[in-house]
């Protein structure tokens, strides 16, 4: 490490003054005129005609060291790093050689003429020295480099030997950002590529291999980094990259987005660690746009739950469709306080309306509605935890049933177009007192659609990643704190999509609906919580059971092994969109509506029993699990 310091202090270009690269350059300029002449003449001329052309050379040396520099600072070559020649250096360079050059030839034939009949410089000279200044400023700055690249590289058992993936735009600026900080002490090994046309070949002098081979590079060059440097990759082959490095202890690392390089420019520090939501989040999913913007632009559109995870991802991509007005509402003031000042500093909060409050609160909402008149409504206000709910089912009921009851009646007597009920896989075949609630706001809605000139549409999905309280956020917490991570069975198994994921399915969803359905979204494959806790700990770089612990928590009361996203007696027929799939309408009794009010009048008593019992009765398929309420269903 001494050498390296020392050698980097004796080559420490950047701290150059640039007059003396500007001396350099004109040096450089009156070797390479002098060699012209030499060349001219085949190193060899006869005493006349060599005293009458060094005389000349004489006469113009003193032109050119003058016009060269102002040539050389109008085009800025003094201003590059000599040791970080790139391309752009040598354009720069040949283009200013090239001016030079030109504006001799130019006075030279002015000068034969319109004077003595004799040139400046021989066209034959210009020519000349025109290539040897070139060759040689390149020559000399490469030569730098390439110098101070040899002095200054770590010895083999210092670097780091890195692969980047990705043979691309993104892979090559990724790969000269790197080769430009000689402080990480890196080498790139080569690209890898899923394309097997680019096998074999070499981008800037580095081997570009079929992705198939990364075990046999991993192994061979002791790499110990792998840089994804795509911009849309294949999820399938990141997550087996992925498990490939897991396995042989690489680190993996992103380049992002191009929209996220600071004013346009990547820099190293931009790299990041990559995360499990880039392994389970899928392929962009591709939306009938004109479809979703023909029924939101230039209307009033009301987003209930507009704080939350999902209200506030609807928000944000309802706005790209030019509505009229957007009403954010929520009941929790500090979320919509941080989704408003976002918006505002991305310039999207031109036409949103902030409205405080709850969605159980009849006079607030009916207010509301009669004021802003929403034409379409995505209701995303619920209670979703499943413990605190079934500790709690008086306010599951008065969110879940009456807040949606609220919101559906009024948008039915204030003549809405659409409401859009975002629900969960939890209400199929439920087992807690939240799927429960959210079953039964989903028969209300159903029933009125019967009778109203609204369309009310169910859309139904599972967990989202990175949604407040999921488990995602809860395990990176609980790695900060050096553990443990708590899951709750072996077995348990969930379904995960992405929040903008989500939301595009909503709105396609929404866009698609006549009214009653209720629309399931294709959540892939389920994943077992205990394996996602694994994938974590690994990718943050600790080992299990020697950094970290798992610990076995048991099922919480209400909690289910296995999610599901149809009922026993639901049928999932396909949609024009591949990842949507609707549900065949389970009928329900007569008398249900009644039922539901008579399950909002219990909340006055606050007598938890009573009010589960309802719900059983309700929804017949509502079996407790693991909770105080079993005894209900004996």
């Amino acid at each position: 490490m001494n050498r390296i310091k020392f050698t980097a202090s004796i080559l420490n270009i950047d701290n150059t003054p640039r007059w003396v690269v500007m001396m350099m350059d004109i040096f450089i300029a009156i070797i390479a005129l002098t060699l012209a002449y030499l060349i001219r003449f085949d190193f060899y001329a006869d005493q006349e005609t060599v005293a009458i052309e060094w005389k000349n050379l004489k006469n113009v040396l003193l032109f050119v060291i003058l016009l060269k520099p102002v040539v050389f600072y109008i085009f800025k070559i003094h201003k590059g790093i000599v040791r970080h020649t790139s391309l752009e250096d040598v354009k720069r360079i040949f283009f200013a050689l090239l001016a030079y050059s030109l504006t001799i030839a130019v006075a030279s034939v002015v000068r034969f003429n319109f004077f003595d009949g004799k040139f400046v410089l021989p066209i034959s000279i210009i020519i000349v020295e025109f290539l040897a200044s070139l060759l040689l400023m390149i020559g000399l700055r490469f030569t730098v480099k390439i110098l101070y690249y040899e002095l200054t590289k770590p010895k083999d058992e210092e670097r780091k030997n890195i692969i980047i993936y990705g043979a691309g735009v993104s892979g090559l600026i990724t790969k000269r950002t790197i080769e430009k900080d000689p402080k990480i002490h890196s080498k790139i090994i080569g690209f890898v590529d899923n394309n097997k046309k680019l096998e074999g070949n070499r981008l800037e002098g580095t081997s570009i291999y079929y992705t198939k081979n990364l075990a046999s590079l991993i192994d061979k060059h002791n790499v110990t980094e792998l840089i994804v440097a795509i911009q849309n990759p294949d999820k399938n082959s990141i997550t087996e990259i992925v498990e490939l490095c897991l396995e042989k202890n690489v680190d993996i690392k992103r380049v992002p987005s191009f929209q996220k390089w600071i004013n346009g420019e990547f820099s190293l520090n931009q790299i990041r660690k990559i995360n499990i939501d880039d392994l389970l989040g899928r392929d962009p999913i591709s939306l009938e746009v004109e479809v979703v913007k023909n029924q939101i632009k230039d209307k009033v559109i009301l987003i209930t739950g507009a704080a939350g995870s999902i209200g506030s991802g609807i928000a944000r991509q309802v706005i790209n469709y030019k509505p009229k007005k957007i009403i954010l509402l929520d009941q929790w003031e500090s979320g919509l306080y941080d989704l408003h000042i976002d918006l505002i500093s991305n310039g999207l909060a031109d036409n949103v309306e902030i409205v405080i409050g709850s969605v159980y609160d009849h006079n607030r909402m009916k207010n509301l509605f009669k004021t802003l008149q929403p034409k379409i409504v995505f209701h995303a206000a619920a209670y979703k935890h499943v413990p605190l709910m079934e500790d709690n089912p008086s306010e599951s009921i008065k969110t879940n049933v009456l807040g949606t009851k609220t919101i559906v009646d009024l948008a039915d007597e204030y003549k809405v177009e659409k409401m859009v009920i975002i629900s969960t896989d939890k209400a199929v075949n439920p087992t807690n007192v939240m799927g429960a609630s959210k079953r039964i706001a989903e028969i209300y809605a159903q029933r009125k659609n019967e009778n109203s000139e609204t369309q009310y549409v169910t859309t139904r999905f599972g967990n989202v990643l990175g949604s407040n309280g999921s488990v995602i956020p809860l395990f990176k917490k609980q790695i900060e704190q050096g553990g443990p991570l708590t899951v709750t069975d072996i077995n348990v198994t969930r379904y995960f999509m992405t929040i903008p994921e989500a939301c595009q399915l909503v709105l396609e969803a929404g866009a698609m609906g006549d009214g009653g359905e209720i629309f399931v979204f294709d959540m892939g494959k389920p994943i077992k919580i205990i394996d996602l806790a694994k994938k974590m700990i690994r990718l943050s770089g600790l080992e299990l059971d020697k950094d970290i612990e798992i610990n076995i928590s048991g099922l919480r009361p209400g909690e289910k092994l296995y999610e599901e996203l149809l009922a026993d007696q639901e049928n999932a027929l396909p949609t024009h969109h591949a990842q949507i799939l609707r549900a065949r309408n389970r009928p329900s009794p007569d008398g249900v509506i009644d039922e539901i009010e008579k399950l909002i009048v219990l909340f006055e008593d606050q007598n938890n029993e009573a009010i589960v019992k309802q719900m059983k009765h309700i929804v017949p398929e509502f079996i407790s699990n693991n909770s105080k309420y079993t005894k209900l269903d004996k």
